[in-house]
């Protein structure tokens, strides 16, 4: 019988830290999990596995990173936000309301779009 060697195998050994920090690039500057995955020579898969990993050992958190901004919808007008920062590129953003529901839209949406669609969101 005979055999051939093809390649060699590759196995690379990662630390927490590093598994932390290629977790938490996903979503910096819109990178997605499958940018992230090929900058660094991994599948998907194994970024999903570490989230759910570095999430049961205590050390990542879904919520890690975000900002809270607090801001009062007065019952007829625009929501007033406070110290709102201003960024570069547009991001995504979670907003939670009270009624238990989640909103997602982008940082750019305009304020009186944004107070339309709460309104019809809480009406509901």
């Amino acid at each position: 019988m005979r055999g051939e060697i093809l390649g060699f195998e590759r196995r690379r050994r990662w630390s927490d830290e590093e598994k932390l920090g290629i977790v938490m690039s996903v979503g910096t500057d819109g990178a997605t999990v499958t940018q992230v995955a090929q900058r660094h020579e991994i599948t998907r898969q194994q970024i999903y596995a570490w989230r759910h990993d570095l999430k049961n050992k205590g050390l990542w958190s879904p919520d890690a990173g975000a900002l809270f901004l607090p801001f009062d919808i007065p019952e007829n007008g625009v929501p007033a936000i406070a110290d709102t920062p201003t960024f570069a590129a547009p991001m995504a953003v979670e907003l939670r309301l009270r009624n238990g529901r989640s909103l997602h839209f982008d940082s750019n949406m305009a304020a009186v779009a944004l107070t339309q669609l709460i309104r019809a969101v809480e009406a509901v």
